[in-house]
């Protein structure tokens, strides 16, 4: 029970501070990009990186563990289907905005001024993702209910 409980909740953290920080780095990456804006933006962008450890982790221990349900469950599950397609969205989103990030913070700890002239696009795709992980909230509540299950 402590480790089902464990996951979940960890599982559950991270849903909350990865809504908030991809929401946050979209409202960064759509300001004044000086110093400290693009600091809000790598701390966000930290953050979103942190909480897709936290899900993709505790979401695998908890399917692979079968420390809740067993692996049958979720993978005859329509559903749950659905919710690791809205993953993949979201992962494959993030390719882009984590590439250019990535130069951006090595311009920076170089001294140089990166080129942030896609940050509107990359604010543009944050709160598209933000709006994958609603929809991925949506299947996960379906889930609980039983839902998709056959």
């Amino acid at each position: 029970m402590g480790l089902r409980w464990f996951l979940a909740t960890v599982h559950l953290l991270a849903l909350g501070i990865g809504l908030g920080a991809v929401w946050v780095r979209a409202q960064a990456l759509s300001g004044r990009l000086d110093q400290d804006g693009l600091r809000r933006v790598f701390s966000a962008d930290t953050w979103w990186g942190i909480a897709a450890a936290l899900w993709i982790s505790t979401g695998l221990w908890r399917l692979l563990g079968s420390t809740d349900k067993a692996a049958d469950y979720y993978l005859s599950n329509h559903v749950f289907w659905t919710k690791m397609a809205l993953l993949l969205g979201i992962l494959a989103m993030e390719v882009r905005p984590m590439v250019t990030l990535i130069r951006w913070r090595k311009a920076v700890a170089a001294g140089a001024v990166p080129d942030t002239s896609v940050a509107g696009r990359l604010a543009r795709v944050s709160r598209g993702q933000a709006v994958l992980v609603v929809l991925m909230v949506l299947a996960a509540a379906a889930m609980a209910r039983g839902l998709g299950a056959r």
